[in-house]
């Protein structure tokens, strides 16, 4: 079996599938959004193909496209869409791949399902992506319970941000889960840019030799 990731985040916006589209690049593997919300902007399979040069061709189709940007359950009833958690079934593939979830694990899928229940069904091992910033120690470690809670494999936690050394220190210290790195700031963000600060906070090898 090939490695397979589930990239989700402590909260929305804190630059998951900026470390998705590095990541998918890192593996040359396929990115799969199973729940897109919101089409007026870049979705996020774009921008995953245009930051990790991802060709088409490992970009999978969404099982969702919902036109709000808001939580699924909210978007697919504005949709008047009913989303069937049982069909989102993790592909198939001889490659690697890179699942991305939508804000944080505890955001609804439906009005009785959060996104965390579907990776406890999946059992393939979660990435948390924390920001550095003030107020993640708190979220960080809700999310690593919540998921620890549900029997969630979590691969590790990847930080975002300037480095906080305490911060960060702290928060794998209290979870036990394991730092994986930092991702930086990058200004301007391109794909050249992103993928050296990737191979600068990140050790690579620790992904390819994962297998679930």
């Amino acid at each position: 079996m090939t490695s397979r990731f589930v990239v989700t985040g402590t909260d929305t916006g804190i630059g998951k599938t900026v470390f998705a589209a590095a990541l998918t690049c890192a593996l040359k593997g396929h990115y799969w959004k199973p729940v897109q919300s919101g089409l007026d902007e870049e979705t996020d399979a774009e921008t995953v193909a245009r930051l990790g040069n991802v060709p088409a061709e490992r970009i999978l189709p969404e099982a969702y496209r919902l036109k709000t940007p808001a939580s699924p359950h909210h978007a697919a009833a504005l949709d008047h869409v009913t989303i069937e958690p049982g069909a989102l079934e993790l592909p198939a593939l001889p490659h690697s791949l890179v699942i991305e979830g939508a804000g944080g694990v505890l955001v609804p899928l439906t009005s009785g399902i959060l996104f965390a229940d579907i990776f406890a069904r999946w059992q393939a091992p979660v990435i948390l992506c924390a920001r550095t910033s003030l107020g993640t120690i708190n979220h960080t470690l809700l999310s690593v319970e919540a998921l620890q809670r549900r029997c969630v494999p979590i691969f590790g936690i990847a930080f975002m941000g300037t480095e906080n050394a305490e911060t960060q220190r702290i928060i794998i210290h209290m979870s036990g889960a394991r730092e994986l790195g930092r991702l930086e700031p990058i200004n301007p963000l391109t794909h050249d840019g992103l993928m050296a600060a990737f191979h600068r906070g990140f050790d690579v090898s620790v992904f390819r030799s994962s297998k679930s």
